[in-house]
């Protein structure tokens, strides 16, 4: 049996909303973490962190998701048709070589 809890309502419909804000406009978060040792500087590592909905990451140019072989299974699926035209291309450019090699070698001997 569920219990309705006045103002339940309203929190989530808030965190909607100020999720949805979120990814329209976007959200940045950058920080660095530096470590030294007597003024030496030993490791720096840069955070940056983008939280936005994919059509805004679009509009601002970050699309690199899409380029990405290991995350478009669509490209990886051309690319294998792809490798497997240039695999039948290589094979019949070896048996021409051979075919060539073959005619060559058999002048070659006539002389």
């Amino acid at each position: 049996m569920a219990i309705d809890l006045p103002g339940s309502h309203h929190r989530g419909s808030g965190l909607v909303d100020v999720l949805d804000r979120v990814l329209d406009k976007g959200l940045v978060i950058a920080g660095d973490i530096r470590v030294s040792l007597a003024e030496v500087e030993l490791l720096t590592i840069r955070i940056r962190l983008l939280v936005c909905s994919l059509d805004k990451a679009q509009e601002i140019g970050l699309d690199w998701w899409r380029y990405d072989r290991d995350l478009s299974p669509g490209k990886l699926r051309g690319s294998i048709a792809e490798n497997e035209n240039l695999r039948a291309e290589i094979r019949k450019l070896q048996a021409r070589v051979e075919a060539l090699t073959a005619t060559r070698g058999g002048s070659r001997r006539r002389r």
